[in-house]
């Protein structure tokens, strides 16, 4: 038998709006409303400013280390398409797109400084809680979306994870299964080019993140990552047709990370600053910006306006956070919220620490006592 040609109904784009400059193609700006544009503007502002303001309250150890977002503001595009109905699930890097969604900024500084009530979400905030483990939270996407689907729901379910976890099993799982029972998720890569040190080309030898979407059927679209409008408009597609029940979609972010991998990272070991600056130039707040203001959309009046309103607003959260975190943490309450009912082992090691605990306060007062 001859060797014939397999014809595949494939074909990936790259989507870009935003020139390194601001300057948009016409023919590709999504039109959106000017009140649209500046609460984008300001989400990615105020995203910017409590990622600063989180950095430092880490380096004075009044919080833990977290994964800064600076460089990929942009995000708050993608999620800007959602319904209040529709799940977002997130991984350790999306502070802006939950934000965005209705996390408040004293949850995400409760979260970082230990406290289980950072990671509570209230009735009516369909969005998950972070997820550490790299890539499991895209198998929790699909199982909602798959719940939705099976109910008759025209709800949909966005994914974010980085460009290391499809790597892992579960990205590939997750992708085969919404592919074959077509779940109403969005996947969205944010390629920012390193896996903690290692760098996206010892990631994988395929030339586009996306196009790992056809491998299971699915649509996949590469976009610039530092673009808001671009994530916007590829987002709004992606949503509509999970929506209208035409199935999933990988969206490859094309972006950079500008700060650490997280607190604890020395980029300086891994990266060379040249590449830094380099990206620096197509800061996506920068981008935006310019392009605000050749609309007349942002006078520099306007702008600092809105800087010093979205200061205010951290402001004020530190605030209500520092008068929340005064009471001294429960180790115990590390058993509490995991299980509706502790197995054996889990009661075993609570009632365990509760006694080493007890022994501990037992001897700090006799020490106290022979002091005295």
């Amino acid at each position: 038998m001859p060797r014939t040609e397999i014809e595949l109904p494939y074909r990936l784009e790259f989507l870009s709006i935003l020139d390194q400059e601001g300057r948009a193609d016409t023919s590709l700006d999504p039109g959106l409303p000017d009140e649209l544009l500046l609460r984008l503007y300001r989400g990615m502002l105020l995203a910017r400013f409590f990622d600063d303001r989180m950095l430092i309250l880490q380096r004075q150890g009044r919080i833990g280390t977290f994964a800064p977002t600076k460089g990929q503001e942009a995000q708050v595009g993608a999620v800007a398409p959602l319904e209040p109905d529709d799940w977002l699930v997130p991984s350790f890097r999306e502070m802006p797109a939950e934000v965005w969604r209705g996390k408040s900024l004293q949850s995400v500084l409760l979260f970082y400084a230990g406290y289980n009530e950072g990671g509570f979400v209230p009735p009516g905030l369909n969005n998950l809680p972070v997820s550490v483990p790299v890539g499991t939270q895209m198998l929790h996407a699909v199982g909602i979306g798959y719940g939705m689907k099976y109910r008759g729901k025209k709800n949909v379910v966005m994914t974010f994870f980085g460009d290391g976890a499809t790597s892992e099993g579960d990205f590939h799982e997750a992708m085969n299964f919404a592919g074959v029972f077509r779940t109403p998720v969005i996947f969205i890569c944010q390629n920012n080019h390193w896996a903690i040190s290692l760098p996206r080309n010892k990631q994988t030898r395929s030339r586009t993140i996306a196009q790992k979407a056809l491998g299971y059927g699915i649509q996949g679209i590469q976009v610039d990552g530092n673009d808001v409008l671009a994530v916007y408009a590829a987002a709004k597609e992606a949503v509509e047709r999970a929506r209208a029940g035409d199935g999933p979609t990988l969206i490859e972010s094309v972006t950079y990370r500008l700060s650490v991998h997280t607190t604890a990272d020395d980029p300086k070991k891994y990266r060379k600053q040249e590449e830094v600056d380099e990206w620096l130039r197509r800061d996506p707040l920068v981008r935006f910006r310019n392009y605000l203001s050749g609309r007349g959309l942002l006078s520099e009046e306007k702008a600092g306006g809105m800087e010093d309103e979205v200061k205010a607003e951290i402001k004020a959260a530190e605030e209500d956070w520092a008068g929340r975190v005064e009471k001294p943490l429960d180790p115990l309450e590390m058993f509490t919220y995991a299980y509706a009912e502790p197995p054996p082992y889990l009661r075993m090691q609570r009632d365990e620490l509760a006694r080493e605990l007890e022994a501990r306060r037992g001897d700090t007062k006799k020490e106290s006592v022979a002091r005295d």
